[in-house]
């Protein structure tokens, strides 16, 4: 398993790798054989099918009980409750230490934006890595928190009182409505809902790097996609992209242990949980500075 994030993701969904959940279908004359030719064939659509913890019968969730190796949801949960724990404690610790009033904005602030590219890079390291790293996961989420309660108390302090509070409740809401269709089954993770997602995200992003150039080179807010009605456009629609990134983490933590991922995937799913809560706490900070600036 491997975080759905298109930029951290290492294994991602490609038509013929056979991924749990996008590539199930057993292929006529059962599971492949190995051969000269290819003695590492595996059952098709299982990639934990050399997993000693998987199932061996193909297509089917596991029948015994989680043995110790095998990734459990309490695997997932403890894992994202830890990461997501360090950085809410990070996170509350910058904002209390790291003053935003104007004799310590400039300082806190470089703080924040040095915290936010230390994690980008940490979190880089950890997508081209085979195996995941907790220390590495952790330390990721620590500097993301400082980021996150420098630039939380900006907004809240600077542009609208409360925001950092409502964006909380936001990304709150969009996880739990998320979960609840998915489970209900209103949203149905397939190769196109993937394609699609893909295409939105990557377009998005684009459009985002363009702006920022202009406002860069340009001055003021670029091509006006991050203010005005044009912003708050786009932060509803980044909203709607974190929710779908959210669709595509369910599936993936679904699969992994229906499939036998080993229990160190689960730090894995506790990392692209954590990317995705991230993206949608910041477009929801976003559009709440659009909304409330003057």
């Amino acid at each position: 398993m491997r975080s759905s994030n298109p930029v951290f993701s290492r294994r991602g969904f490609g038509r013929d790798n056979g991924y749990a959940g996008f590539n199930t279908a057993p292929q006529a004359g059962g599971p492949a054989v190995a051969t000269q030719a290819n003695p590492y064939a595996q059952p098709t659509g299982n990639p934990y099918a050399q997993n000693p913890y998987a199932q061996q019968q193909f297509g089917a969730p596991p029948q015994a009980p989680a043995t110790t190796g095998r990734m459990t949801i309490d695997d997932v949960v403890m894992r994202t409750g830890t990461t997501l724990g360090v950085l809410i404690v990070t996170a509350a610790l910058s904002w209390a230490l790291l003053p935003v009033d104007d004799a310590n904005i400039s300082r806190s602030y470089g703080i924040g934006i040095g915290a936010a590219l230390i994690g980008m890079v940490l979190a880089l390291v950890q997508s081209f890595k085979r195996k995941p790293t907790p220390a590495l996961i952790l330390t990721y989420a620590a500097f993301e928190g400082v980021f996150l309660g420098v630039i939380s108390n900006i907004v809240d302090n600077r542009i609208a009182d409360g925001a950092a509070m409502q964006a909380v409740i936001g990304t709150m809401a969009v996880f739990a409505g998320v979960l609840v269709a998915y489970k209900a089954g209103w949203i149905r993770v397939n190769r196109r809902f993937y394609g699609f997602v893909m295409a939105a995200a990557l377009g998005f992003v684009l459009l985002m790097a363009v702006n920022l150039l202009f406002a860069v080179f340009g001055g003021g807010d670029g091509l006006g996609f991050r203010s005005g009605a044009l912003g708050v456009v786009f932060g509803v629609i980044g909203i709607i992209l974190g929710a779908c990134f959210l669709a595509l983490d369910f599936k993936q933590v679904e699969d992994g242990i229906a499939y036998g991922a080993p229990r160190e995937e689960a730090w894995l799913a506790a990392f692209g949980l954590t990317l995705t809560l991230v993206w949608i706490y910041l477009e929801f900070l976003r559009l709440l500075s659009i909304l409330n600036s003057d």
